[in-house]
């Protein structure tokens, strides 16, 4: 079995409710079974099924953040081996 982890604690303090449909959203879109704890989402994969490129997974997780308006406050940041992280952005104010 093939585990894939995204940390998704800033995303958690926006809304539940956020972390739910993306749950949903990637068992959906990647075929695998999800598990979430209090900071992350696991993704696991059967051995049968072919696991999803790093590539297709962090298009998957835009295009969510993409769907939920959430693409102008998060982004997408690959981790070490098959982790993944949703960082709020930073922004740079003006004087």
């Amino acid at each position: 079995m093939s585990t894939v982890v995204i940390k998704i604690s800033e995303l958690r303090g926006m809304n539940d409710e956020n972390v739910k449909d993306l749950a949903e959203f990637l068992e959906k879109k990647a075929g695998a079974k999800v598990d979430v704890t209090s900071g992350e989402i696991t993704l696991n994969f059967e051995k049968e099924k072919k696991t999803p490129s790093r590539a297709h997974l962090r298009v998957l997780l835009r295009k969510f953040l993409h769907q939920a308006e959430l693409k102008e406050d998060f982004r997408v940041i690959l981790g070490k081996e098959n982790v993944f992280i949703i960082k709020e952005r930073k922004y740079v104010e003006e004087e």
